[in-house]
């Protein structure tokens, strides 16, 4: 049996995988938006398994599966054997002789590692601790339908150095752009977790004013990650002057695009202005994720699809 393609990190597929997967969202979400039906999964089941809550991520898988005419099965671990001491290898020999691929949203990469080392089929992170490349999959995309290639440019990472920005700065090194981060002290960027080798495509700001000025994109995420809300109260104060408002956006190019990933606090993290706003893409990032995981669907089921 051939052994499956995973989708646990960006980098788990070639920067030429990723342009062909960016061609296949774009096809998939004309035909979407013409209303023509594209069932090339027909009769293929995802299983989707979430450890950790979520309103986009279960939402546009099981949707993006449904729309390339397959099915989709939500299993909660409470709801489940894994919830009850099940070992994730064994979950994973058993899940994946009953459905075609697996996508997990759960806490540490490791078990998300685990589970894909034992699996049939291919397997997609939903998210975990360290990464989250389906959503930088869908910012990607974003940037490059609304300004071009991304290549050469500069985005702008302001606050916490969570999984949103480890694989940002996973995507510059693929991608050859540049990633600036500014966090407050103690919430630095660890290479190591980040999985961060070369420098040649990331700074450090002590200043987010400085890591905003002439970037192409800035981009930001809640100041409490799911697991953290034990400190939810001493992060308000250390990130206070890390909000994403107008002065920060008027920083950057003039023709830079504001994201977040979504649920975002307005009056903490970003501006009301600014998410509102005319440089915010927010709306089109989120729907992006359910054309990108289609494409990436296909892909890691059908291989390179040319139509």
């Amino acid at each position: 049996m051939v052994a499956p393609r995973h989708f646990l990190q960006l980098k788990d597929l070639s920067r030429g995988e990723l342009d062909h997967v960016f061609e296949r969202t774009r096809s998939i979400k004309e035909r979407f938006k013409a209303y023509q039906r594209y069932w090339p999964l027909q009769d293929r089941t995802l299983v989707m398994i979430f450890e950790k809550a979520s309103t986009r991520t279960r939402l546009s898988f099981e949707a993006g599966m449904q729309q390339l005419g397959g099915s989709a099965i939500y299993l909660n671990t409470r709801d489940s054997q894994l919830g009850r001491g099940e070992p994730v290898e064994d979950a994973a020999q058993v899940i994946s002789r009953m459905s075609d691929i697996v996508m997990i949203r759960t806490f540490e990469q490791e078990i998300i590692e685990r589970f894909a080392s034992h699996s049939r089929v291919p397997v997609i992170n939903g998210l975990t601790n360290e990464y989250h490349p389906c959503q930088i999959l869908a910012d990607i995309f974003t940037y490059i339908e609304k300004r071009g290639p991304i290549q050469g440019r500069t985005v702008a990472w302001i606050g916490d150095s969570n999984n949103v920005c480890n694989t940002w700065l996973q995507a510059a090194e693929i991608f050859d752009f540049n990633v600036r981060v500014s966090t407050p002290p103690g919430y630095e960027v660890e290479a190591e977790r980040a999985g961060l080798y070369g420098t040649d495509h990331f700074e450090q700001f002590a200043d987010p004013m400085d890591a905003a000025h002439g970037a192409d994109l800035v981009t930001t995420d809640v100041w409490t990650s799911m697991g953290f809300e034990a400190e939810n109260e001493e992060r308000l104060r250390d990130f206070a002057d890390w909000q994403v408002d107008a002065d920060m956006m008027s920083a950057a190019r003039p023709d830079a695009v504001f994201m977040h990933c979504l649920p975002a606090h307005r009056g903490e993290e970003v501006a009301a202005a600014v998410i509102d706003g005319e440089q915010s893409v927010v709306w089109d990032e989120a729907e992006n994720r359910l054309h990108a995981q289609k494409a990436l669907m296909e892909f890691l089921l059908l291989g390179r699809v040319n139509d």
